[in-house]
């Protein structure tokens, strides 16, 4: 039987489950709810900062509970942030993770990233890298877009 009756919500619940263990790994943390709020800051800044247009294509990538994390407090007339400089999207991270002193946003970010690019569609992920200033797609070392 499963856990909630409905396949897609296991679905999702699994994925995400993945994304949150795969990202503790990459922080050294068994605290799932710092790996969450790590991974709902980095993916808000990032969405801040693509656009609204570019946000909602690269959402439909994201397991379905993610989206809704992604969504999550968004406004749109906020958006894009003109954040070009590292310090100014770390800054975005931060702002987020305020219960998380002990949080490197730099490193954060990386480690999202990398889970980004091990779980989601690789072409779209180089379309979003692209779309990032200089400075912002230094974050994705490693990654071949």
């Amino acid at each position: 039987m499963s856990a909630t009756g409905l396949a897609v919500f296991d679905r999702t619940l699994h994925e995400t489950n993945l994304w949150l263990k795969e990202l503790m790994a990459r922080l050294g943390t068994n605290d799932r709810a710092r790996a969450y709020g790590i991974l709902k800051a980095t993916l808000h800044a990032l969405r801040d900062r693509i656009g609204p247009e570019n946000a909602t294509h690269f959402a439909a990538q994201l397991p379905i509970l993610l989206r809704g994390v992604y969504y999550e407090g968004w406004r749109l007339a906020d958006s894009p942030t003109k954040e070009r400089h590292l310090e100014a999207f770390f800054d975005h991270i931060r702002q987020e993770i305020v219960m998380d002193s002990d949080a490197d946003a730099e490193m954060a970010a990386r480690a999202v990233f990398e889970v980004m690019w091990e779980r989601l569609d690789q072409g779209e992920i180089a379309k979003v890298i692209r779309m990032l200033p200089a400075e912002l797609r230094e974050l994705w070392t490693g990654v071949d877009a």
